[in-house]
């Protein structure tokens, strides 16, 4: 798929599966993205099993946490090669899920309304971000709980302009996907945008968190200079603070679905 193709159709990961392994979960910063996920989504792992949508669910690192805990997994994905990785990491680890090879807005029509959805870095790939969105939702029972991470429409401003050169134009023209890394989503959203969807659609914001405040700002030698301990630390201290959260690289919102939403 070209460049100027690519913000027309939900992205299929295929192509990119081994790139996105290495270059998301084979690094540092994917394992901060998953410690920060666990740690948000923590109150509800230790609960009793719970049923859990992961729609997208990619490698599957997220839908194995919850499973290995005992709690109830349907996982899809439209990437085959993807999926076939989730698989295979269940499969080693002994646990269970029902695995589907379709979109989310499909598994949507069939599934029962579910305890928990996760909806990890999916929006920003997708044609129509905000109706599918609309569609995933839908699925959350009420009094249950929407776990959504997206990649951050300010971050990727921010970090374009302070390279400057073309990306200004850019940035001006609103262009996300015209030039650069493939692993740069067409479609970045602004977190007041989603915020403000999902409280006008009947849910309670109850966590709120930015994913690599500083370190995607950084340039490489400032990193080779930097004790990353003390690095991390200061991602710690910030990423939920409202002044820096709103800068993560990828922004995690869990959000609770009141009970007169049906």
């Amino acid at each position: 798929m070209g460049a100027k193709e690519r913000g027309k159709y939900d992205y299929n990961f295929d192509p990119l599966a081994q790139r996105f392994e290495q270059s998301i979960y084979g690094t540092l910063k994917g394992e901060w993205r998953l410690r920060l996920l666990q740690e948000d989504l923590a109150p509800l792992y230790t609960q009793e099993p719970l049923s859990i949508w992961d729609a997208g669910c990619g490698l599957g690192q997220m839908a194995l946490w919850f499973a290995q805990r005992g709690h109830h997994l349907t996982a899809n994905d439209i990437s085959y090669k993807m999926l076939h990785k989730a698989k295979a990491l269940f499969e080693e680890a002994g646990v269970d899920a029902v695995f589907h090879q379709a979109p989310a807005q499909t598994i949507a029509q069939t599934l029962p309304p579910q305890d928990l959805v996760l909806f990890h870095a999916v929006i920003e790939w997708l044609a129509n971000p905000l109706e599918t969105l609309a569609i995933v939702a839908d699925r959350v029972k009420p009094k249950g709980t929407l776990s959504l991470l997206f990649f951050n429409q300010h971050s990727l401003i921010y970090r374009n302009m302070l390279k400057g050169g073309w990306r200004v134009e850019t940035m001006l023209q609103k262009k996300w996907y015209g030039r650069g890394k493939k692993l740069t989503p067409p479609h970045p959203q602004a977190p007041e945008t989603i915020i403000a969807w999902l409280e006008s659609n009947g849910f309670e914001i109850t966590t709120h968190t930015g994913i690599r405040v500083f370190h995607d700002y950084m340039e490489p030698d400032a990193l080779e200079q930097t004790d990353i301990h003390k690095l991390l630390e200061m991602e710690y201290r910030h990423c939920r603070q409202p002044t820096f959260r709103n800068m993560g690289r990828y922004i995690h919102i869990v959000a609770r679905k009141s009970l007169d939403r049906v």
